[in-house]
């Protein structure tokens, strides 16, 4: 079993189609993984926010794996399963359940243990640790803005994370300019060479000036091909076709993450629906489906971004 894996590339966090009950729609997320698969991506993330991870159960997590495992055979596209869990024997077992299950890599979720300032650096440590000895898979740590339930990693915190062997990028999605690229810095000077991904959906491109290698993004589950073309300018050094395009996607992006921002993973099936890759855009209670209004607001974000 491998213990790193090439991050460097576009990760969408992609979306679950439900059905009118919230129940997983298996052929149309089958058809769906068939279609963001021809798109360009790096990897895919399950089971992280944009997937509904936060309202499914544990068996639902690893059907979902398992679906992805089918579809993706034979593509070398890697599934990175969210791991959320409350502490650190669960997610242990949760962890050895989507490695079985065919998950290749671990996005590592804050919990709640976490909140409140300061915070040592041996209980991320000991929890990553742990998780890293006990499941064996590469793993990505997770800086998350502490409005949405996550932490600020502090610079002491993050290098002993590095430490730690499976441990191959971070997404860094404080949502901070300014303390993103104190990050990049931090990473780069550590002892061992992680993957930077931005996870910063308010500046996108912006993030591959800054330093990022990648991105592992919500906002990458639609217009995932063009999210791939603003990557691939970044990285050949053409800034000014990196900026176009970005801005242009980026009315997209924030139409979709417009407040409440709750109501992001409807909107991103709702895109879906209008682009005709899902037939529907169901949520599980209580996420309600957006309104007429705000559909037609996205409507006009997919025009402005050329991508009706």
């Amino acid at each position: 079993m491998t213990t790193t894996i090439d991050l460097r590339g576009i990760i969408p966090a992609t979306v679950l189609p439900l059905t009118q009950d919230g129940e997983i729609d298996e052929p149309e997320l089958r058809k769906y993984v068939r279609w963001i698969a021809t798109q360009g991506i790096r990897g895919v993330a399950v089971n992280a926010d944009t997937g509904e991870g936060p309202h499914l159960w544990q068996e639902e997590k690893l059907r979902v794996i398992r679906i992805y495992k089918e579809e993706l055979a034979g593509t070398g596209i890697p599934v990175i399963t969210g791991l959320g869990a409350s502490f650190t024997a669960q997610a242990v077992r949760y962890g050895r359940e989507a490695r079985d299950a065919g998950a290749d890599a671990l996005l590592v979720f804050p919990i709640a243990d976490y909140l409140g300032q300061p915070l040592s650096p041996e209980v991320p440590y000991r929890y990553h640790r742990t998780v890293a000895d006990e499941v064996g898979l590469p793993m990505i740590i997770f800086t998350l803005q502490p409005a949405l339930g996550g932490t600020d990693f502090r610079d002491e915190t993050l290098l002993r994370l590095i430490e730690i062997p499976q441990v191959s990028g971070i997404k860094e999605a404080l949502f901070d300019a300014k303390r993103f690229r104190e990050i990049v810095d931090v990473v780069r000077r550590a002892p061992r060479r992680i993957t930077i991904l931005t996870g910063n959906d308010n500046f996108i491109w912006e993030s591959y000036l800054l330093g990022a290698e990648g991105a592992l993004l919500g906002a990458c589950a639609v217009a995932t091909r063009a999210h791939v073309r603003v990557y691939e300018a970044a990285m050949r050094g053409d800034w000014p076709a990196a900026r176009e395009m970005g801005d242009r996607i980026q009315r997209l992006v924030d139409a979709m993450f417009a407040a409440p921002v709750r109501d992001y993973r409807a909107r991103a099936k709702e895109i879906l629906v209008m682009q005709g890759i899902l037939k529907h855009a169901y949520m599980r209670p209580p996420l309600l489906p957006i309104s007429p209004e705000d559909r037609q607001t996205l409507k006009r974000a997919l025009e402005a971004a050329g991508q009706l």
